[in-house]
């Protein structure tokens, strides 16, 4: 067996006798190694020959040489990559060594304070007690927020207010100021993003977070403090002043605007001081809090349409890494006021993991995607670098809030309602908004839309983990989307024939998804959706073009802990350029906490049962809760369309219908991916559980035999219970109306409901002669008599709509008089057999 060298310039050969390169025959092998570290046989026979200076050696003695070269290659590899695991765990090592005495120190005043609580509790009254144990509860707060004394404006004054911030974030970063509990689902370790916990028991929300990220602190204080391009819910920093201080810091006067995730609930604002300075070990801080009134510092007026919420001492304590790189402590810790919301959405303002994702979180997992791209430095998607597939990305999500919120200061103005208030119609013809959509395109045509117009509407969701929805309606866009809207929006922005590369991933129905680019951890996705085969204009009936998405999905990890989940897309221009204008559309899928509040039967939760605002909210619904944990989550869909002025009102009108058909298809999806959905385990839920459910039930099923002669319901038992599960489940659709002069709806079966794309809840607001046209209604009235006075009419098949006003179509239907125990009339009962939607 032949023995081989490790040492550059050397060979051997068969006899034994090393053989040294010279300079020269290192230079050359080393170029053509650089070219094709592995090369064939041909292909070193052919450097012999074009190389003089190779000559002389043996073909057998290069592939020697060549697997050396490789050989050390591998281990220089090996050795960098052991180096650089080694440094990560000594620095994962302190930090944990540093968190064990945090912790012991936090158990140790927690045994005091505990002490010291059972011996006042001997000592004092009953009232005595109470304040005792509010104090013990919010150990460690009392002395975090003081009764400042008034100060000045000056910047003595304001360097007070900052060194006293830097010293309450400190002891929160690293000291026992707050009780910290490990967030659920994140567990440390040398892959994981770092250490995260979340506040037990203190004012506001607080989330913790420390980590390694090879950067320098410089370089990670100046990623944290443009805060806009890493915390997608924040609209803008204003730096309104900046002072130097004495030590070398600065002070910095912010005002900061957060956008509202849902359209239930305002926008946030805060009136900041920023602390930034470095400490006698070297460590970078940047803190900030909130100045109140209270402090006599300078004030900021409130602005319409925002919250003013407060942040308590926050900050980055970041210090330099032995080796490279930086050890980053986070501290968020804000009291968003959860007052100004509907009860139901209360849970994510009063919710530290909601801060901890959206927030914490987010900041180390930008730290980490930038040290990635810099130590990595390729050019990825589509021959685009990564910075600037962020940054698009970054364009989709604060485009959808920008809709979402439809700020007056943005051009933005509503629109009146068509007499159903459950879509909000906005407008905004301001010429910045319009500036991108302008552009000449690359199919040559100028853009003539003077107007963008965004629907946008909120629901509650029952039992549906938003991961499995989202990636339902990312995966399944032919079952919610309608093809004729998607072209027009895309015709709007004069969407070219285009042909993008990538190759073909996975096609679902009429799309195709090619992947673009992925965060680290793989949370976030940036994807071109190729929808194929749909026509831009009437000239593409023949030869249908394809027609292309920019989309950004996220929180499609069902084991992530208060993530919201996003599917955010916008019609892309032929050239794709980085500035392409975007007119962003989508949903957010936001998980609330779980409540006492229970669902109706099909699983989605009606807002007017769920929006009180006030201390006490709305109660009722504990009436109809159900046992085990519901999860519940609110989705928001926003749409935004660009077009002529002249068409406003005709725009307006597609648009509110087709947010209306798509509430109608995620209801239905809820309804199929709820994983409970009237279980056999679960039962029957009030309110068709209840003793009038049943009784009513009965009636129906006897009063049908009685009008017709036949049964209403095959191989059905006796008891009434069996009657109404089995009444519930029939495919034909059950509905029952009051007898009053404007009849409306008092019951339906599950198909009812679905046929009328209602709740229990929200079906006693629709009236009869809502669901049909103009030829339903007078057949109708000149049926009704007869329904009166026989007990039963059979009706022709025709044309319905729903409660969102999609037209259903249904083969024939029979309507009868249900009559009580003492057979006076109680209510007419309709039933609509082979329906479907048109």
């Amino acid at each position: 067996m032949m023995a081989m060298s490790c040492k550059d310039g050397k060979g051997i050969m068969d006899n034994g006798k090393y053989v040294r390169y010279t300079p020269e025959q290192v230079e050359a092998l080393e170029r053509l190694y650089h070219e094709c570290p592995k090369p064939s046989s041909i292909r070193r026979q052919q450097l012999i020959r074009e190389c003089p200076i190779l000559s002389n050696i043996e073909p057998k003695q290069i592939k020697v040489w060549f697997q050396n070269r490789r050989c050390r290659e591998k281990q220089r590899k090996e050795a960098s990559r052991l180096q650089a695991v080694n440094r990560k765990l000594t620095a994962m090592n302190k930090l944990l060594m540093e968190e064990n005495d945090r912790l012991q120190k936090q158990v140790s005043q927690l045994v005091y304070e505990n002490g010291y609580f059972r011996q006042h509790t001997q000592n004092t009254t009953l009232a005595t007690k109470d304040t005792s144990c509010e104090s013990v509860v919010t150990s460690g707060q009392h002395h975090l927020t003081p009764q400042h004394p008034p100060r000045d404006a000056s910047p003595a004054g304001l360097l007070s207010i900052a060194e006293e911030t830097l010293t309450e974030f400190l002891s929160k970063a690293t000291g026992t100021a707050v009780e910290w509990v490990q967030m659920p689902g994140m567990k440390p370790g040398p892959d994981s993003i770092g250490i995260v916990a979340i506040s037990h028991g203190c004012t506001g929300v607080a989330a913790r977070a420390c980590g390694l990220v090879g950067l320098e602190p410089t370089r990670v204080a100046e990623i944290l403090k443009d805060r806009p391009s890493w915390f997608r819910d924040c609209r803008a920093v204003d730096v309104l002043n900046v002072l130097p201080t004495a030590n070398g810091g600065t002070i910095e006067l912010l005002y900061m605007q957060l956008y509202a995730p849902t359209t239930l609930a305002p926008a946030r604002d805060f009136w900041l001081l920023r602390y930034t300075s470095v400490m006698e070990d070297g460590s970078l801080v940047v803190c900030e809090r909130s100045l109140k009134n209270t402090q006599n510092g300078p004030s900021m007026p409130p602005v319409q349409h925002f919250v003013r919420a407060e942040m308590l001492p926050s900050g980055y304590l970041i210090r330099p890494c032995e080796g490279g790189g930086s050890i980053i402590h986070i501290v968020d810790h804000m009291d968003l006021e959860p007052w100004s919301v509907p009860e139901v959405l209360r849970p994510l303002y009063e919710s530290s993991t909601v801060l901890a994702q959206k927030t914490t979180m987010a900041a180390l997992r930008q730290l980490r995607q930038i040290a990635q791209e810099v130590s990595q430095s390729n050019v990825t998607g589509w021959g685009r670098r990564p910075a600037a597939l962020r940054a698009l990305s970054q364009r989709l999500s604060r485009g959808f809030n920008e809709a979402l919120n439809g700020f007056t200061d943005e051009g933005w103005s509503m629109m009146g309602n068509d007499g159903i208030d459950d879509v909000t119609i906005l407008v905004n013809s301001s010429p910045e908004k319009l500036t991108g959509l302008n552009l000449s395109f690359a199919n040559g045509f100028p853009a003539v839309s003077n107007a963008v117009l965004c629907a946008k509407a909120s629901m509650l969701l029952q039992n549906v983990p938003p991961a499995i929805l989202l990636r339902f309606l990312r995966e399944h866009r032919s079952e919610w989307a309608d093809n004729n809207i998607d072209a027009y929006s895309a015709a709007a922005v004069k969407v070219g024939p285009c042909s993008l590369p990538g190759s073909r991933v996975g096609s679902f129905g009429s799309q195709v998804i090619l992947p673009l680019a992925h965060t680290i951890e793989h949370e976030e996705f940036l994807e071109v959706i190729k929808l194929e085969g749909v026509g831009h204009c009437p000239e593409d009936a023949m030869m249908p073009r394809d027609m292309f998405l920019l989309q950004l999905c996220s929180g499609m990890d069902e084991n992530a802990v208060g993530t919201c989940a996003e599917l955010i897309f916008a019609p892309i221009d032929a050239s794709f350029a980085d500035d392409a204008p975007l007119l962003p559309s989508g949903f957010r899928i936001i998980p609330l906490d779980s409540g006492k509040e229970a669902s109706s039967p099909n699983r989605t939760l009606d807002l007017a049962s769920a929006l009180e605002i006030g201390p006490a909210g709305n109660r009722s619904s504990n009436d109809y809760s159900v046992n085990g944990g519901n999860t519940r989550s609110v989705m928001t869909i926003a749409f935004e369309f660009a077009f002529e002025s002249h068409l406003q009102e005709n725009v307006a009108s597609m648009a509110r219908q087709y947010v209306r058909s798509i509430i109608s298809s995620v209801q239905r999806v809820a309804l199929a991916l709820s994983p409970s959905h009237l279980s056999s385990h679960a039962g029957l839920r009030p309110p068709l559980g209840t003793p009038e459910a049943h009784t009513l039930a009965r009636w129906i099923c006897h009063s049908y035999r009685c009008y017709l002669g036949v049964e209403l319901l095959k191989s059905s038992g006796e008891g009434s219970e069996t009657i109404l599960k089995t009444l519930w489940h029939l495919s034909d659709a059950i509905m029952c109306c009051s007898l009053k002069a404007l009849p409306v709806f008092t019951f339906a079966n599950q198909a009812g409901l679905d046929m009328l794309e209602t709740t229990l809840v929200a079906l006693q607001d629709i009236t009869l002669e809502k669901i049909f046209d103009d030829h339903g209604r007078k057949t109708l009235c000149s049926e009704f008599p007869q329904i009166m006075q026989q007990g039963f009419a059979c009706l022709q098949g025709g044309i319905c709509l729903s409660s969102m006003g999609r037209p259903v179509s249904y083969e024939r239907a029979v309507a009868w008089k249900v009559l009580n125990e003492e057979e006076n009339a109680h209510c007419v009962c309709f039933m609509f057999m082979n329906w479907s939607f048109v």
